[in-house]
Order: structure tokens, then sequence, then C-alpha cells
């Protein structure tokens, strides 16, 4: 990683959204996983939440922390596979404004040197909305390590170079 100089962190204030019709907040590994490395980064977990696999109530909540002035990120475990329930991004791709392809482009392969051409049944997504990004990850626990650890961790660091996520954001709408 590049680090600029006379960078200074950011803290963002990042919600952890897991999609899932069985996992309580006791059992949920993945955002539990999301939420110990976003403390750990000095990030702040600005809301968690699990909501069941159903376009129109993942919908409500992304729209209603899209419209949060406190929540800057917002990262969803799970529902991005291909069966009938993954729903995940078949509700969040009408509220984008821009989508960010490189994010699932990257995790897809990163993905692939751990788990080999079944990163195919992933659609791993990034996206702004509003000037919340947003990404939507699979719901396993390595998935969401690979995501935070080879990724996010670094895009939303606004010491790393030659540009992140932190930097851009603030640009959305000029």
């Amino acid at each position: 990683m590049f680090v600029k100089k006379d960078a200074t962190f950011q803290p963002l204030r990042i919600a952890v959204l897991t999609v899932s019709d069985t996992r309580t907040l006791q059992d949920d590994t993945s955002g539990g996983t999301l939420v110990e490395c976003i403390t750990k980064a000095d990030h702040v977990v600005a809301r968690r939440e699990i909501v069941k696999d159903d376009v129109y109530l993942l919908r409500a909540v992304f729209s209603q922390w899209i419209a949060d002035p406190a929540v800057d990120v917002i990262i969803a475990t799970g529902g991005t596979g291909l069966t009938g329930r993954d729903v995940t991004p078949k509700a969040v791709k009408p509220l984008l404004d821009k989508d960010i392809p490189g994010f699932g482009e990257l995790f897809r392969m990163l993905s692939y040197e751990e788990i080999g051409t079944s990163t195919i049944e992933s659609l791993a997504l990034g996206g702004v909305a509003n000037g919340t990004l947003i990404f939507s990850i699979p719901g396993s626990t390595g998935a969401c390590r690979t995501a935070w650890e080879r990724i996010l961790q670094l895009q939303l660091d606004s010491r790393t170079g030659p540009c992140n996520l932190v930097e851009v954001r603030t640009r959305f709408f000029e």
C-alpha cells in the first residue's frame, strides 16, 4: 500500500447489513466479522441490522441508511448468490447513482485465489447512492474477510494512495 504524505485518517461511519432468513445477532459470524474489522480499523459502526431476503424489506433499509447523514458506507453481507432467495443485488441496483464495477471484479479475482471457479456464483457489487458508498458481498465469513482485508480496508482509508474512495466520495456531486 502506498501511503500519502501528510494524509490524516478520517474515520467513517459504516453500517453493516446482514441479509438472511435464519441468522440472529448471536450467530451472525459474517456481520460480527465485519463489525470487528471496522472497529479494529478505527472506523465507527453506525448501524447493524439483520434483514430477511426480501427485495422490499432490503430496499427500505438501504433507502433509510442512504438518506441518513450519519451513515457514510453500507456493507451488506449475504444474498449475493444465484438462488431465487438471493435478492440483495436486485434490491440495491435501482438505488445506485453510480456503479463501482471494479469492486465486484476485484472481489471475484481475489476470491478465485481462495475458492476457485466457484467465485463466478458471486454477484458482489459496489456503488454509490446519495454520496453513500455501498458494497454487497457474499455471506460467508471468509468472503467478508477477503472483501475487508484486501479491498475495503485500503479503499476506506483516507491515507491510501494514489487514491481512495474516502476522498472521491466528497466529490460525487461535483
